[in-house]
């Protein structure tokens, strides 16, 4: 939230191309929009609604349709259709949960084998359990990755990640070509070797 509001003060927002800008949801909740732990409705506040980004560019995933299964397909269309073959996103922007999870993939999701569906509905191991999400495929094939991770809560699970020793997590599964770039608070980083750079 604190990176979109940044975004969206000076001087950044000034800095941005906004009207060339086009915004895709890694994942979302299956409330409505306007539900507080809504993905869109975050977004929305915190940069969204306070750049000039045309309306038609912003492709949110519909939460709050009564069939999940139906709302990822039709999102999975919406991605082929404004991305066109390939389906590659210039830039995927991830956090990472403490548990190791990425968008709405979690720890021993069978959504974490997909290898052909870019978006997924699946249930989660917290409230709300309903979410769909962009698969492994989708976040992978992007020109860039980066995580930004922030908390010592974190610390354990960036230190498997980068240091290999838990490569089933689903944030250590994020393998794009070009690598990823991981963007760490200090607290975030406490577990790594010192002297530790970028890893991947």
């Amino acid at each position: 939230r604190r990176t979109y509001q940044l975004l969206a003060e000076p001087p950044h927002r000034e800095a941005v191309p906004w009207d060339r800008v086009e915004v895709f949801f890694g994942d979302e909740r299956c409330v409505p929009p306007g539900d507080p732990g809504s993905n869109h409705r975050m977004a929305r506040e915190a940069l969204l609604g306070r750049v000039p980004i045309p309306e038609g560019r912003i492709h949110r995933i519909r939460g709050e349709a009564p069939d999940p299964e139906a709302a990822a397909a039709e999102y999975e269309e919406e991605l082929r259709a404004a991305l066109g073959p390939g389906v590659r996103l210039d830039l995927v922007l991830l956090g990472m949960g403490a548990d190791g999870h990425v968008a709405s993939l979690f720890p021993g999701s069978d959504a974490l084998g997909e290898t052909s569906r870019l978006v997924r509905a699946v249930v989660a191991p917290v409230p709300p359990p309903r979410r769909i999400t962009l698969t492994l495929p989708a976040l992978a094939a992007a020109a860039e990755v980066a995580f930004l991770v922030a908390g010592a809560d974190k610390a354990e699970r960036v230190a498997d990640v980068l240091g290999g020793r838990d490569p089933a997590l689903p944030a250590a599964r994020v393998r794009p070509a070009g690598g990823a770039l991981w963007l760490l608070d200090a607290a975030a980083a406490s577990r790594l070797p010192a002297g530790a750079t970028r890893a991947r």
